[in-house]
C-alpha cells in the first residue's frame, strides 16, 4: 500500500486546512489509520487516529477540539481537518496505516505504511 498526503501549507494563526491521505496498490478498510506529525528538532508525534471503520476516533490533547480526523473507505482516503491552527501546529504531517491495539495507538512503530509528508506552517 502507498500512501499520498496533500494539502499542506502556509496559513496564519487561527485559520484552517484540510490535510488528505490517498492510498493506492491495496485499500485501507481493513487497516486503522492515523495522523501523526514531527516539528524540527523534535520527535514525531502522534495527533490523531481512526478505526477501521470511523466509529472511534482518538486525539491527542493538544489538538483536540480543534483538529477532526475522518476516512471514505469507498475512497480509500483519510482526511485531516485542521482549525484554529497554532504556531504550535507547524510539522511535517504523516498518516499512517496500521492494526495496532488501543494500547499502541500512539506508537508508530505498530504502523505498516507511510505517507511521504506534507508541510503545514502557521504564521503569528
Amino acid at each position: 500500500v502507498q500512501l499520498q498526503a496533500s494539502g499542506g501549507g502556509l496559513v496564519q494563526a487561527g485559520g484552517s486546512l484540510r490535510l488528505s491521505c490517498v492510498a493506492s496498490g491495496g485499500t485501507l478498510s481493513s487497516y486503522s489509520l492515523a495522523w501523526f506529525r514531527q516539528a524540527p528538532g523534535k520527535e514525531r508525534e502522534w495527533v490523531a487516529g481512526i478505526r477501521t471503520s470511523g466509529g472511534y476516533t482518538y486525539y491527542a490533547d493538544s489538538v483536540k477540539g480543534r483538529f477532526t480526523i475522518s476516512r471514505n473507505n469507498a475512497k480509500n482516503s483519510l482526511y485531516l481537518q485542521m482549525n484554529s491552527l497554532k504556531v504550535d501546529d507547524t510539522a511535517v504531517y504523516y498518516c499512517a496505516a496500521g492494526r495496532p491495539i488501543l494500547s499502541e495507538l500512539r506508537r508508530s512503530s505498530a504502523y505498516y505504511y507511510w505517507g511521504q509528508g506534507t508541510q503545514v506552517t502557521v504564521s503569528s
